[in-house]
């Protein structure tokens, strides 16, 4: 579950290590993007459309693709979930372990780099290093872009994660938010240096397998088993969108719309 196409930077890892596993996708599109939306709003938005979505469908585990709303929802959504919630956080304790410098940089949404979570991260992993902390919204934009087909702006790039570069002992970077790998190549294009750039998919799809295979392998009674990979939007789009595209070049094929609390199904 993410806002956008972000979570799509963890499924392609849980793709990889869970090959036969049908994995759904909830894309909020209709409140995209979440880094600027008031906590309490993110609680409700999230908790609601994730408890829908569990109660319709045969999920063994959700996995909240989004680290803006994994520092504020979690504790709630796992209270509100009767299955395993994997949150997605930003990867200070590994940033900080590859640092030779001890300067590291955190690259995420406003709300992410402000956020107390966060504070207790570096803290807890990090408390001897120099953090650089750049919130963009910008870059999340940048990244929905790329995968409707949009050639990203390396220009804008630049300038929106330009304090990262400014300090020649910076050499690692946290991106905090998922949709940041999928411009991994581009950020390698504009860095200045030789800069390592850290972020949690293949530790998230390790945690998956491992919950996986703990979990029950038949599907809870009064609920129809899907065996194919479904797309949830809650905003319809053409299906000629170049965003759509995007979607299905990654492999879902099959659309929901989850709309007030109904739903209704239909191919690309």
């Amino acid at each position: 579950m993410d806002s956008g196409v972000g979570g799509l930077s963890i499924a392609a890892h849980i793709r990889k290590t869970c090959p036969d596993t049908p994995l759904f996708y909830l894309a909020d599109n209709g409140a995209f993007p979440y880094g600027d939306k008031d906590e309490g709003w993110l609680v409700d938005r999230v908790v609601k459309l994730a408890y829908q979505l569990v109660n319709q469908y045969p999920i063994k585990l959700l996995v909240l693709g989004c680290n803006t709303a994994s520092t504020v929802v979690l504790p709630a959504l796992r209270k509100a979930l009767s299955i395993p919630v994997v949150g997605v956080v930003p990867a200070i304790k590994p940033a900080a372990a590859l640092s030779l410098s001890g300067h590291i940089g955190l690259l995420a949404t406003p709300g992410t780099v402000n956020r107390s979570y966060t504070d207790q991260l570096i803290s807890d992993h990090a408390a001897r290093c120099q953090v650089t902390r750049v919130g963009s919204t910008e870059v999340v934009r940048l990244a929905e872009d790329k995968l409707a087909g949009i050639p990203v702006d390396l220009t804008r790039l630049k300038q929106a994660v330009s304090p990262l570069f400014e300090s020649e002992t910076l050499d690692t970077v946290v991106l905090g938010c998922t949709h940041f790998p999928l411009l991994r190549d581009e950020l390698e294009k504009i860095q200045p240096r030789n800069i390592h750039w850290v972020d949690s998919g293949a530790a998230i799809a390790r945690r998956v397998a491992m919950l996986l295979s703990q979990t029950p392998a038949q599907c809870l009674a009064g609920k129809n088993a899907v065996q194919s990979d479904l797309l949830f939007l809650t905003q319809a789009l053409s299906k000629e969108a170049s965003l759509m595209k995007s979607f299905r070049h990654n492999g879902f094929s099959q659309l929901v719309i989850l709309e007030h609390e109904t739903h209704c199904s239909s191919g690309f």
